[in-house]
């Protein structure tokens, strides 16, 4: 059976090399049915995580102009998403973007892609951070990892293991902030697993999904998770089943990548994955 197409913004940056943000947004949410109208932050030579010399050029003029013309184009959207941004301007171009597209069915998702393992990106200042915060409020569902989530909450970064407690609790007070629902990252209660949280503070659920841990880690699994999260709910999906879909497709690809001995600062290899993602959801 097909359902209604449903067309998504993606506010990324595009990384020629590294698997990552719009290269595999646009792939995932396509294969799940979804039309991707691409809004490119920024256009880098690879991602930026442990790659050197990498060349980055900030398109901000040119997020004014794509504004400009789908405004004129009337061009209706079901969900907006954003994740990383190239500077502390770019975030009033999404504010403004918002305060254009938004309507009262489309489904916000913001990724505050701006850190891990306790600390901010390099290209990332406290401005931006702050300007993050805002972005988040405005967002239906929110999607940071562990160390997003306590800068998000202004308070210290906590290595792993998590507790249920301490789960809850951020997941509870990021939907304080604004967001109707809140996905919760890296969450891990032995070394044996690792996996997500979510909170729908309109039902009260609370809801996990883990998979088998795999050593190292992986460029760009951020993206995927939350691009199949959407692609799901997008699809009416519940929480609980959205959530499972995104961390059983990341590690599908994260596995993968292990058993190929691909470089992990390369990406994943998602793309042998597409066909069972479809399948799952009868596309």
């Amino acid at each position: 059976m097909f359902s209604e197409q449903k067309r998504v913004a993606a506010i990324h940056d595009l990384s020629g090399f590294g698997k990552c943000s719009l290269s595999v947004i646009l792939p995932v949410l396509s294969c799940m049915g979804h039309e991707v109208c691409c809004l490119p932050t920024a256009v880098l030579s690879s991602h930026t995580g442990g790659l050197p010399d990498v060349t980055m050029r900030d398109l901000t003029p040119e997020m004014h102009g794509f504004l400009r013309q789908w405004k004129e184009l009337h061009i209706p959207f079901d969900s907006i998403y954003t994740g990383f941004l190239g500077s502390a301007e770019q975030i009033a171009v999404v504010q403004e973007f918002l305060q254009q597209f938004r309507q009262k069915d489309t489904l916000v998702l913001v990724d505050p892609a701006m850190a891990d393992d306790g600390r901010l990106y390099d290209t990332y200042t406290q401005k931006m951070a702050a300007g993050t915060e805002k972005l988040c409020r405005q967002a239906d569902v929110v999607v940071p990892n562990r160390t997003e989530a306590a800068m998000l909450l202004g308070e210290p970064y906590r290595e792993g293991p998590c507790t249920r407690q301490y789960v809850e609790s951020v997941l509870h007070r990021l939907t304080g902030l604004g967001p109707r629902v809140a996905v919760l990252t890296g969450v891990w209660f032995s070394p044996e697993l690792i996996g997500a949280a979510g909170y729908d503070r309109t039902s009260g659920e609370v809801s996990y999904a883990f998979r088998p841990r795999i050593a190292g880690s992986y460029q760009g699994t951020g993206d995927l998770f939350a691009a199949v999260l959407l692609g799901a709910l997008l699809h009416q999906k519940h929480l609980r089943s959205a959530l499972q879909l995104a961390v059983d497709f990341t590690a599908a690809a994260v596995r993968r990548t292990h058993e190929a001995g691909t470089n992990p600062l390369w990406g994943v290899r998602f793309e042998p994955c597409l066909p069972t993602l479809m399948q799952e959801l009868e596309l």
